[in-house]
């Protein structure tokens, strides 16, 4: 044994000076083998990185840092964990068990994003040059990267970035108002599509992923990266062992087996064209093409030519010559390079003329994020010049929000984008267009606005003021050609088929729009003074002679009679209610059209709607009706002097301020009609039915109630001849008491003592069926409780006996 002794010394040696160097590069792929995902030596910088045109070098060296920087779809053990907020995980597990098939959503509202982020930084540019940096970038793009082979698929932005802090609250932790409503929207049935609608955009990324990685870099914190499997947890660290990014962030989709179409250049061109095309920032896709180039030709191949040529002597000539120079050929090679996605001209640029209806169409799905079907109901394209110029786009959408009436008066819902000269500002600017147009979408780019101030002192720009004014009138015009342009708005003709295809398409369209946006012109009746008349033209309702449509006062007033001077309406809680009110008896029956106004904001619009072209409104639940030239006798009024004041001293505990001859019953006995400046009895039910509401401090709103009674009804006939007879009889005076009451509630109103009108009616019942007003409801009987305590006992005994017996069986 002991001559092998020299060459194993020997070969130990050898071994241990191999070791260090070998060590490590062991080491290091230990590292890469376990959870931590961090390297010995983290991969430098490239010294000629800016060398490269619109992006990173993609030379061997990066590809494999790229190559090494891949985890193994866990989470690194030393980076900080987190758990995901409850909504967000609900949110998550929607998403990630979706059977949605339009997942190509998710791409746009990374890019979608990606272009937020962009905008901010560009914003803050504004006022610090130095924010941006210098090289590549200071280039305000996105840039989308495919890996085939690992199944990754990359974008990447040079906005504003993310700190530590800002990855834990945007993509986590603190779930947004819009996460909620989401999640309540598609749990009732909603469309994932809406997603970037709420904000919640980002997590569509599980829709094709399920490990996700986002790398950001703010100006003001180290590089970080979120990572996460959508397994309920997340987790954060800094970034060592990634390119720097400078500042922007990075998202890394590991795909999934089923999303491999995403690794297509072709699939993701195809989706950029369908969503992005808008997208205020070049999008860059990291494609392959082929190109011919010539190369040296081998030697056998020359050889061949050469043979060929020297068999004909006129070739001799090009032999000797081609001999003099080397022999190449043309061959084909992939190379790759970035190529633009998104090359159209921002489309407020450009003339209204030269845009397409589809190419609107895509601007406001982009601007929106908006990607259902339906087109927008109508649009506004123009350019206003003067002291102020700017250009705009305003767009109707096809549906409302679903929270577009909610805290109306407590939250700023802007849906304009504010640019000033081509630089984006803000969204959130809501002083170009007043609260009640804020379901318009749409764009404005200005040239007189100042750049570089703050949002405080734009607000008190004077240009403002102008631009606020042209862009609502813009916007009501817009508005009422949708009504314009509807045949069921403008044509009254029998046979509707005359119309042109075109025209009958735009059928129903102002409906829809009010049954959508109507509450939003009511609204601004309310509150917008100076252009009340121009929103009046745009309201609809329906009516007794509307037939179930929609009608305009300009329609109503084509059909008032000649001897009528006032617009005649009436309020309630539905159509169908108020077609049977007995204030409308004598009007329908002296065919006059009455408007139905069934909204609880109507009762609102009609104390600022006081009249419309020189004509007023009459609530005909109120006293003070006037019906043509009629007019009440002396004679009339005198014989019936005496049961209305009896009445009135009958009710003098009941708020009746008097009882009158009504000219507006035909076959009800009485009403009871409020005050001229009163509330109405549908205003009272509103005011009641509020949260808050005082009712001590709403009585001086209730005003005093009228009764009027139908002079012509067989009742009240009989009331008026027994109160010449006994004014005293004390059955007389329950019988008034209780036809006031009924009166009270079929004219909408709630009795004050409803226990009182109740023993009222059953006392009425007991005459009617001859019971005497003395008889009483029997007493229950005591026999029964003492019967059934016997059989009780029984039972017991007779349980007791069964348990024994069965205890004796075991």
């Amino acid at each position: 044994m002991r001559k092998w002794t020299l060459p194993a010394a020997l070969l130990l040696l050898v071994l241990l000076s191999l070791l260090p160097d070998q060590g490590r590069k062991l080491h290091v792929h230990a590292d890469e083998s376990t959870d931590s995902g961090e390297l010995v030596d983290p991969p430098k910088v490239e010294e000629k990185i800016s060398g490269v045109s619109h992006g990173l070098s993609t030379d061997s060296d990066v590809a494999k840092r790229e190559a090494e920087s891949i985890s193994r779809k866990s989470l690194r053990s030393n980076a900080e964990k987190f758990e995901f907020q409850a909504e967000v995980s609900r949110l998550m597990d929607i998403i990630i068990n979706s059977l949605y098939s339009n997942k190509d959503i998710f791409l746009r509202e990374l890019i979608s994003n990606a272009a937020d982020a962009l905008d901010k930084i560009r914003f803050l540019a504004l006022t610090d040059k130095e924010v941006l940096g210098e090289g590549d970038n200071a280039k305000l793009e996105i840039q989308i990267k495919l890996d085939k082979e690992k199944k990754i698929l990359s974008i990447r932005d040079r906005g504003i970035g993310m700190t530590k802090e800002d990855l834990i609250k945007n993509l986590g932790t603190i779930a947004k108002s819009g996460t909620s409503a989401f999640v309540e929207k598609v749990q009732a049935g909603g469309d994932l599509n809406l997603i970037g609608q709420f904000g919640v955009g980002f997590y569509s990324v599980y829709l094709v992923a399920d490990y996700v990685e986002v790398i950001s870099k703010h100006n003001d914190d180290k590089q970080y990266v979120w990572e996460s499997k959508a397994d309920g947890a997340f987790a954060i660290s800094e970034d060592t062992w990634n390119e720097p990014l400078g500042r922007g962030t990075e998202i890394k989709l590991h795909l999934r087996d089923e999303a491999s179409e995403y690794l297509e250049e072709e699939k993701l061109k195809e989706l950029v064209k369908k969503y992005s095309e808008f997208i205020n920032f070049p999008i860059y896709l990291w494609a392959s093409k082929e190109v011919e180039s010539e190369v040296p030709a081998d030697d056998d191949e020359s050889n061949e030519e050469e043979a060929s040529e020297s068999s004909s002597e006129e070739e001799e000539e090009e032999v000797e010559d081609s001999d003099k120079k080397p022999k190449t050929k043309k061959v084909k090679e992939t190379t790759y390079d970035w190529e633009v996605l998104n090359d159209v001209k921002a489309i407020w640029l450009r003339n209204p003329k030269e845009v397409t209806d589809e190419e609107y169409k895509k601007f406001y799905q982009s601007l929106a994020k908006d990607f259902g079907d339906e087109k927008p109901m109508a649009w506004s394209h123009f350019t206003a010049e003067g002291d102020v110029e700017f250009k705009a786009v305003l767009f109707v959408p096809p549906q409302a929000q679903p929270d577009l009436y909610e805290s109306y008066y407590n939250t700023n819902k802007a849906n304009l984008k504010l640019y000033v000269r081509r630089v984006f500002i803000s969204d959130e600017f809501d002083e170009l267009l007043p609260k009640y147009l804020s379901f318009l979408k749409g764009l404005v780019d200005s040239d007189t606005l100042p750049l570089n101030v703050s949002r405080e002192m734009l607000q008190q720009h004077s240009s403002l003021k102008t631009i606020k004014k042209k862009l609502i009138r813009k916007a009501l015009d817009m508005i009422r050609r949708i009504a314009d342009e509807d045949p069921d708005e403008f044509y009254t003709g029998d046979n509707i088929a005359e119309l042109s295809d075109e025209v009958l398409l735009k059928r129903g369209s102002y409906a829809k729009f009010w049954n959508e946006f109507g509450k939003s012109i009511k609204l601004g009746i309310i509150e917008d003074a100076t252009n009340r008349n121009r929103l009046a033209k745009l309201l609809r309702f329906e009516s007794t002679k509307s037939n179930g449509k929609l009608a305009s006062l300009d329609q109503y007033i084509s059909r008032m009679k000649p001897e009528q001077k006032d617009i005649f309406y009436i309020t309630g809680s539905s159509k169908e209610q108020l077609e049977k009110s007995p204030f409308l008896e004598r009007l329908t029956k002296k065919d006059y059209e009455v408007i139905f106004f069934t909204d609880p904001v109507d009762e609102y619009l009609m104390q600022y709607l006081m009249d419309y072209e020189d004509k007023k409104f009459q609530n005909v639940s109120k006293e003070g009706l006037k019906i043509g030239k009629e007019s009440k006798t002396k004679e009339l009024k005198e014989s019936f002097k005496e049961l209305t004041n009896w009445w009135k001293d009958v009710l003098s505990n009941e708020n009746v301020d008097s009882v009158k001859i009504s000219n507006r019953l035909d076959n009800t006995p009485c009403v009871v009609v409020t005050s001229k400046y009163g509330w109405s009895a549908n205003m009272e039910r509103i005011m009641q039915a509020q949260t808050l509401s005082d009712a001590n401090k709403q009585g001086y709103m209730r005003g005093k109630r009228v009764l009027e009674i139908n002079h012509r009804h067989p009742i009240i006939k009989e009331l008026r001849e027994r109160v010449a007879n006994d004014p005293q009889d004390e059955s007389l005076k329950q019988t008034a008491r209780l036809v006031y009451q009924t009166a009270l509630m079929e004219s909408g109103f709630l009795p004050n003592d409803p226990k009182d009108f109740a023993s009222r009616i059953y006392d009425t019942v007991k005459s009617s069926m001859d019971i005497s007003p003395d008889a009483t409801v029997e007493e229950e009987a005591d026999v029964e409780e003492e019967e059934a305590a016997p059989k009780d006992a029984e039972a017991k005994e007779d349980e007791e006996t069964e348990s024994s017996s069965l205890k004796d069986e075991l």
